[in-house]
């Protein structure tokens, strides 16, 4: 969730922007300025003339996020987004761009990344709008884009006990469920996992809601085709996290084996942190 509200029409120090070409001065050639402060966000440039410079410069506590990924607006028309590399501007979303393609690149030593978003020559500039979504990672993280990270192959390898203690301590929702079905998306290159939630311990946002029309609690998650993830019986602990509005799949144990590596490790006292089994944030417990 952002951190901060957002910005309309001013060049500020937010998560996000959302603004608009018409407003600007039409005899000035000055290029606006707009900075983006946080680890997630999102900036939406209604009808875009003459040019836009993105300062993505995060307050962030520690030098671990090392990675900024970009995700154009399905409806993305209008322009052409930069990134700049010293003082070389290299193409990085075009209005031919693959809108569902995630872009990423590295943050230099200063902790921050400069976009140049420029307009395209147009007569009629309405319904047009350049925008996108962005999000840090480092290098530890999963996400949507394989290429780009330097550990994204360990996404498929099966968690250890320590990571998936660790992952039910530190991922962004936490789900009892039973798998219902499994779609692919070839040109994606993703798995789809439908899910009927038996508890829901925690979700960062509303993945897992209740389906009117059946009662159950359903979601999705994501995760990579050549994981090759096969639907299994039983209950499971789906854990991991969300990355642009989806969410990752990351350990996904059987429910009762995650129970046994549980007490065993908080009999030994290892256990990084504190799991409560009865409790729920949307629907009863079972247990």
């Amino acid at each position: 969730m952002l951190a901060d509200p957002v910005r309309l029409g001013s060049a500020e120090d937010y998560c996000s922007w959302r603004g608009s070409g018409l407003t600007w001065d039409s005899n000035s050639r000055a290029v606006e300025q707009v900075h983006l402060r946080c680890t997630e966000g999102f900036l939406e440039w209604m009808y875009p003339t003459r040019a836009l410079r993105v300062i993505l410069e995060p307050n962030l506590t520690n030098g671990k996020h090392t990675t900024i990924c970009l995700k154009p607006c399905p409806n993305f028309k209008g322009a052409n987004i930069y990134v700049e590399k010293g003082r070389v501007l290299q193409l990085l979303v075009s209005e031919a761009s693959d809108m569902q393609q995630v872009h990423c690149f590295a943050m230099d030593n200063m902790q921050r990344v400069a976009l140049f978003i420029q307009a395209c020559p147009q007569e009629d500039i309405r319904r047009r709008t350049a925008g996108f979504q962005y999000e840090l990672f480092n290098n530890q993280n999963s996400g949507p884009d394989l290429q780009k990270f330097a550990l994204m192959d360990a996404i498929c390898r099966p968690c250890d006990n320590a990571e998936l203690l660790m992952a039910v301590c530190r991922s962004d929702f936490v789900v009892r469920g039973t798998i219902k079905n499994i779609s692919h998306d070839q040109e994606a290159h993703t798995s789809h996992v439908d899910i009927r939630a038996l508890n829901v311990y925690r979700q960062t946002n509303s993945i897992f809601q209740l389906d009117e029309a059946t009662g159950e609690w359903t979601g999705r998650i994501t995760t990579l085709l050549k994981c090759r993830v096969q639907k299994g019986e039983g209950d499971f602990l789906f854990t991991g996290n969300e990355h642009f509005g989806d969410a990752w799949l990351g350990c996904a144990p059987r429910f009762k084996d995650f129970l046994n590596i549980y007490q065993e490790a908080k009999h030994q006292r290892t256990n990084p942190c504190e799991f409560q089994f009865g409790f729920s944030l949307n629907i009863p417990a079972i247990v």
